[in-house]
């Protein structure tokens, strides 16, 4: 099979074709405006082609990406969920509202946050919201420096240092505890896939500023001791900070402040249907219970007796994490989301997600080893580790000659040759199926023939490109 190579505008380029005639300069042109060495009299070397040209091109381009939007896509912990398009519609009515308006001309979208926020405390049990944070991992860090602020203002800053994470966690969580200016401390997990608590025990101390946590962790699993573990870690002194990043298994069901958290981050690109991947934007709106609400950036969104402000009086706030108010077109589709399903409606929606997933771990079962063999939440792992020769990178590129997005791969670090299945709530059997048939085609087709895998992927203009080089020295062109 030969591959299908994508010429770039330089190589479709045509001299003197053209897609737009600029008119001739009709104004004054002020001599020295720039200096000398920055001017250039050649033309910009750019591609010469027509508008249908152009719009062929990157239409084209586009079709060859691969999206929620034209095939499955089972990235374990991404969620990468399908966005309504009524959700798109009302967050363009928002759209020509200028971001430095009056609070006087901006009452709509004020009291579209206010409510907004007083809806995933609802839905998380914290007592205040802020939806200043960009995305996930901006939210860790806030919610981390909610922490800190609180240590520092009762003086224990010098003493509480130590953020504990657990071994299967998210990178970003020993990222943002050290960009925070908090020792990591890593927690290992114990035989039954969750927290280990006589090693968290033994972390605990008066060194503690708290324990970042998953749950459902990053296996799959929820943690059932989650009380147990955040008496201990508020016995220490700590906290509790609950990385919000798999609350699709649990929202509706289960409230993160009812199982002991203090701090929660939430991704909006993710649990609650808004845009998730291509560079952004994303939300990671943080909650908090009501001992460290005095803390969260400024200015916040209040309601008085004449409609809504922004009140920036907030003396022991961290400050601005964000320009203006976070990225409002996100928490616009966030906020649709929740008004058309409601309560229930998001129960729903966590209980598909959690059935999907176990009905997919049931079908594979017997093809790949199970990372945790019992019941799992939205997501789950599977290993090649019992199949001799194959590699999770292997059957990842097999996926993709077949149309599906591979699953994420060696994630978490605590699983050799991982696999992370998240099917979402969204998807239909018929497509969970073909899902399974193609993964055990693909472990069959390595039995009879080794090695064969290590061609895939076959209809893709890039193989298997040098992962290092790609990474370090990226080369893209359009």
């Amino acid at each position: 099979m030969s591959r299908s190579v994508w010429p770039t505008c330089f190589e479709k380029s045509h001299p003197d074709r053209r897609g737009a005639d600029i008119p001739a300069l009709d104004v004054p042109v002020k001599e020295n405006l720039l200096p000398a060495e920055l001017l250039d009299d050649a033309p910009p070397a750019l591609p010469e082609m027509s508008e249908r040209e152009v719009m062929r091109h990157y239409t084209g381009l586009s079709r060859r990406n691969h999206g929620v939007d034209n095939g499955f896509y089972p990235l374990g912990s991404c969620t990468m969920k399908y966005n309504p398009r009524m959700n798109e519609v009302v967050s363009a009515w928002f759209g020509g509202l200028h971001p430095l308006a009056d609070a006087r001309d901006a009452q709509g979208a004020l009291r579209l946050t206010y409510d907004l926020e007083r809806a995933l405390c609802e839905i998380t049990g914290m007592d205040a919201v802020s939806l200043q944070p960009a995305a996930g991992a901006h939210g860790e860090l806030t919610g981390l420096m909610l922490i800190r602020a609180y240590h520092a203002r009762r003086g224990e800053l010098a003493k509480r240092t130590k953020i504990l994470v657990p071994d299967s966690a998210h990178g970003t969580n020993p990222a943002s505890a050290a960009m925070a200016g908090f020792e990591v401390v890593e927690v290992p997990s114990g035989a039954d896939g969750g927290v280990d608590l006589d090693a968290l025990r033994a972390a605990c101390g008066e060194d503690t500023a708290g324990l970042m946590l998953t749950n459902p962790n990053t296996l799959g699993l929820f943690e059932t001791n989650i009380l147990t573990i955040a008496d201990i870690v508020h016995n220490a002194g700590g906290f509790v900070y609950y990385d919000g990043a798999n609350l699709n298994a649990v929202m509706g069901i289960a409230r993160p402040g009812d199982m002991g958290f203090d701090v929660v981050h939430l991704n909006l690109h993710k649990t609650f249907a808004t845009p998730h991947g291509g560079g952004g934007p994303g939300s990671g709106p943080v909650g908090c219970k009501a001992r460290l609400a005095e803390f969260l950036p400024a200015p916040v969104v209040v309601k008085r007796e004449g409609g809504y402000a922004l009140d920036a009086d907030r003396p022991f706030s961290i400050g601005k994490v964000k320009s203006f108010y976070g990225n409002f077109g996100v928490c616009v589709r966030a906020y649709a989301y929740i008004l058309s399903l409601g309560g229930e409606g998001l129960k729903e929606a966590s209980e598909a997600a959690v059935l999907n997933a176990n009905y997919i771990m049931h079908k594979l079962r017997g093809a790949y080893k199970v990372a945790a063999d019992r019941p799992c939440m939205h997501e789950f792992v599977l290993s090649t580790e019992n199949i001799p020769g194959l590699t999770a990178n292997d059957v990842a590129k097999g996926l993709i000659d077949r149309g599906i997005h591979p699953p994420t791969i060696y994630f978490p670090l605590i699983v050799r040759e991982a696999m992370m299945v998240e099917p979402t709530e969204t998807e239909p059997p018929e497509v969970l199926d073909a899902f399974c048939d193609a993964m055990v085609e693909l472990k069959a087709l390595h039995e009879a023939n080794p090695g064969a895998l290590g061609e895939f992927p076959l209809t893709t203009p890039v193989g298997r490109p040098d992962q290092t080089l790609a990474a370090r020295k990226p080369k893209v062109v359009g």
